[in-house]
């Protein structure tokens, strides 16, 4: 089965360097296969047909980051039609017209509490916007991701969650990698 493998926070800045070619030796020790990276900010897509599910697989890449390179690295893992699902129903991504500069994606680690979604919904950093739906965070900047409140920092801690983002020209490249 195809997954995609999201990391939070790797090569910004000259922080957290990992390099994704040094990255895929240690992944193969995980029985991942067809091992392949988009771009050096952590986007790895592989083929896994073990036994262990994906939540533990997680927890087995982070440990492997964390045992390698000395630092913690929260790791996402998506199946590809979790990662289709996403794309289909982005609320502000209607047809292939969209500003896809404005697009973003932010994938939540895990569901947030119904207490926390009510919370987060009432926050309004107009004139960007979001929308919450089970792991994922549709937002729409009106100026560039830089210049909104709307990050992985406020996410996280208004959700209590991990969060990663990508860009909605990423997130449409990674779709189309892991067809092919």
């Amino acid at each position: 089965m195809k997954y995609i493998v999201i990391l939070r926070g790797i090569n910004v800045g000259g922080h957290r360097k990992i390099l994704m070619a040094d990255l895929k030796k240690h992944l193969i020790n995980l029985n991942l296969e067809n091992i392949t990276t988009y771009i050096q900010s952590g986007n790895i897509l592989f083929d896994y047909f073990g036994k262990i599910e994906p939540k533990n697989l997680e927890e087995q890449i982070e440990t492997l980051i964390k045992t390698i390179y000395g630092f913690d690295v929260p790791t996402i893992i998506l199946t590809k039609d979790e990662l289709d699902n996403a794309i289909r129903f982005n609320p502000y991504f209607q047809d292939l017209s969209a500003d896809t500069d404005r697009l973003h994606l932010t994938f939540l680690k895990n569901i947030p509490t119904s207490i926390d979604l009510e919370k987060t919904s009432t926050f309004d950093y107009s004139p960007d916007l979001f929308t919450i739906s089970g792991k994922n965070i549709f937002i729409y900047c009106a100026k560039k991701y830089s210049d909104t409140k709307l990050t992985n920092s406020f996410f996280e801690s208004k959700l209590k969650v991990s969060t990663t983002t990508r860009n909605w020209k990423t997130v449409l490249k990674l779709s189309e990698l892991v067809k092919s």
